[in-house]
């Protein structure tokens, strides 16, 4: 029987070059040659006990991306062209969980010259002293630091780890704010228009600026996390979809630095509001990282259909599935058209996905666009088709809200579509299929778009937060159905400015004072998490609002 080993690919006529064994160490780093520009990572063999195998592409300290090889996903590959911050400094980390090694202490490897064919040999060597010379001067930094000089703060994590509804400050030594935004301001947005050719970054209603921060970003240190985290990294763009009354699940998210988080998937508890990393929980070949997607669970079939989102300069139109009974996950080959989205909108109805709007890629030297067509995929045949839709349908726009109520009507507030912000409200009849314009009362919500919405009861949904061209909101309003009316509502839980966070409304069990605790009672929740405020921090707190108390504040 064929043994267990890792191999890499360096460039397209490279060899397979042997990195981990059954019987060697079980991590090792590779410099890449400056003259390659792919990758391939992949394993041969029974897997055996082993769990999975963690890689990442480093430029000096800072990461890249990453990746994970498991026994349901064997293959990983990454290009230059994709990962913008590729230059002549990058090393390939290769680890492995689980499984007997021969050897107790993972040994750390700088080139597998054994395994390097003799035309790239001197190069690898030459930069393995490169490599050293780079950690050990990061090492006296950090002995500096000890010893007196200020300690920048670990990056993406929650420096109190506290159940405080207070959201923790992210500032990164040696960045400047413009360099963390997530979005550009309408000043910038114009200059783009005018430039009209796809290629300046800061079109607000695409994937976020990311050049500038990255280049900026390897003038800092990033401290190397060794410890395992006990929550998500602090992060925006992400999911968060509740499966049933005791949980919630994290998908995906872009942290400071513009880097895709190293822990994508998390596991939420709602008895003691607890997080558990649930990456390697599921098996199956999990999507890819991404920002900008929706996440939407399916309570008949139990299973969560993850759709769309962005990552750098690509634009995905894939349908994964995790099955929430079985923890696997699936990718559907769908039939059927449905364009490349980021930042739509996505709701569940009678079992189906109605996709609604959202950013798209054109060819250059066109500027992407928004879309305001309405796509429905059927899980049952896999199929996507576009319905027959009469009335006053939205504009086209992007980073949007959309809430079902009463199982029949999908309401749509807000979003975004170079240079416009909304504010304005349409209603989709399900049942006649028929669009309309809301005309409200009341104090209604200023033009903003990435904001966080949640339906609190049958005729009542909430908008909280979002980007309004030019700073990150901390207002919350609920929108009545019944009377068609806005109010604003003010609490100390809803006060911090947020954008491209995650709101949801669940019924919870457990998590209650002495007081509120009555045999097996339930109550509706709020709950907020993640998002930035546009000026370099980044949340990973989880804020909690009673249902009850937000209706008592109106």
């Amino acid at each position: 029987m064929e043994e267990f080993g890792v191999y890499a690919v360096f460039g397209v006529n490279g060899p397979p070059q042997r990195l981990l064994s059954a019987e060697g160490s079980c991590r090792v780093s590779v410099a890449v040659p400056s003259n390659i520009h792919q990758v391939v990572l992949f394993s041969s063999g029974p897997w055996g006990e082993r769990i999975c195998v963690n890689a990442e592409l480093n430029d000096a300290r800072i990461p890249i991306t990453i990746g994970k090889l498991t026994p349901y996903n064997k293959c990983l590959s990454w290009e230059q062209w994709e990962e913008e911050t590729w230059t002549d400094s990058v090393t390939l980390n290769v680890s492995l969980e689980g499984g007997n090694m021969s050897k107790s202490e993972p040994e750390l490897i700088l080139a597998v010259k054994e395994y390097t064919p003799k035309d790239t040999v001197a190069p690898l060597a030459a930069r393995e002293h490169n490599s050293k010379r780079k950690r050990r001067r990061a090492a006296e930094e950090d002995n500096d630091d000890k010893n007196g000089g200020k300690m920048e703060e670990e990056e993406n994590t929650c420096p109190n780890g506290s159940k405080e509804n207070t959201s923790p400050v992210r500032k990164v030594q040696g960045q400047t704010k413009i360099s963390q935004k997530l979005f550009a301001s309408r000043a910038d947005v114009s200059k783009t228009k005018a430039a009209a050719n796809g290629e300046t970054q800061g079109i607000v209603g695409r994937t976020p600026p990311q050049s500038a921060a990255r280049m900026k970003s390897r003038q800092a240190k990033t401290p190397t996390q060794t410890a395992p985290l006990v929550s998500p990294s602090g992060r925006w763009g992400q999911t968060l979809c509740p499966i049933d009354t005791q949980t919630a699940i994290l998908i995906g998210g872009q942290g400071a630095r513009m880097q895709f988080c190293k822990d994508p998937m998390w596991k939420l508890c709602t008895e003691d509001m607890s997080w558990v990393a649930a990456e390697t929980l599921a098996e199956g070949p999990t999507p890819e990282a991404r920002i900008g997607h929706t996440a939407i669970y399916d309570p008949d079939s139990k299973r969560i259909f993850v759709f769309g989102g962005s990552k750098n300069k690509k634009w995905f139109n894939d349908v994964h599935i995790l099955d929430t009974q079985s923890w696997r996950w699936s990718m559907v080959e769908a039939q059927g058209k449905v364009p490349p989205l980021a930042y739509h909108s996505c709701s569940m109805f009678r079992g189906e996905l109605f996709v609604l709007g959202g950013v798209f890629p054109r060819p250059n030297p066109e500027p992407d666009g928004c879309s305001d067509s309405l796509y429905i995929f059927d899980p049952q045949l896999s199929i996507w088709y576009q319905p027959i839709v009469t009335g006053n349908k939205p504009s086209p726009r992007s980073g949007h809200s959309a809430c079902v109520m009463q199982e029949r009507y999908i309401y749509v507030f807000g979003g975004w579509d170079t240079p416009v912000c909304y504010n304005d409200m349409y209603m989709l009849d399900l049942g006649l299929m028929e669009f309309s314009t809301v005309k409200t009362t009341g104090k209604s919500p200023s033009p903003r778009s990435w904001h966080g919405s949640a339906a609190i009861s049958d005729t009542k949904f909430l908008i909280h937060g979002g980007y309004n061209g030019n700073n990150a909101l901390s207002d919350a309003f609920i929108f009545d159905i019944d009377t068609s009316s806005w109010t604003e509502v003010k609490l100390p839980q809803l006060s911090v400015p947020r954008a491209g966070h995650s709101v949801i409304s669940m019924e919870t069990t457990g998590y209650f004072s002495e007081e509120e605790k009555d045999g097996d009672s339930m109550r509706g929740t709020l709950m907020i998490f993640g998002g930035g405020d546009n000026e370099g921090n980044f949340y990973s707190d989880l804020v909690t609002v009673a249902v009850e108390e937000l209706l008592d504040a109106l």
